[in-house]
């Protein structure tokens, strides 16, 4: 398993970063907790601390639908606090991707209405390109 530096993670932010980065596509708390216990993760709150870290840092994205973790496929998610997804119902493939016309619209809206943002994630949910071909 590869472990990634960053110079503010600590060991266990690292390895469940690692992990995340080496599955290339989404894994549950619990995926993430099987993967490291040859680490030396035991408990399912070592997991979830680091992702909570790792979240706030933009550099893992928590997918509500599907109650799992990716690592970001971009850089700069943290500066500025959104991201989308196209998730595969057929194959599970996650691609991440900028919809900075569609966030433009939420962050005005939000900006009429007075509600302050701090983050936004928008997950598509459909058939990817390959799995429709198939059919």
């Amino acid at each position: 398993m590869t472990v990634h530096a960053h110079p503010e993670l600590t060991k266990n932010q690292s390895l469940v970063f690692g992990s995340l980065s080496d599955a290339g596509g989404p894994l549950t708390a619990y995926a993430i907790l099987d993967i490291l216990r040859e680490n030396g993760f035991r408990a399912p709150l070592q997991v979830y601390r680091a992702l909570d870290k790792l979240v706030e840092y933009g550099l893992v994205h928590r997918l509500e639908s599907l109650n799992a973790f990716v690592a970001c496929s971009h850089k700069g998610c943290s500066g500025h606090g959104s991201a989308a997804f196209a998730i595969c119902e057929k194959c599970g493939e996650v691609s991440e991707f900028t919809p900075d016309d569609a966030i433009q619209l939420l962050k005005d809206w939000t900006d009429g209405k007075g509600f302050r943002l701090s983050r936004t994630t928008i997950e598509l949910r459909g058939i990817c390109r390959s799995c429709g071909a198939e059919t």
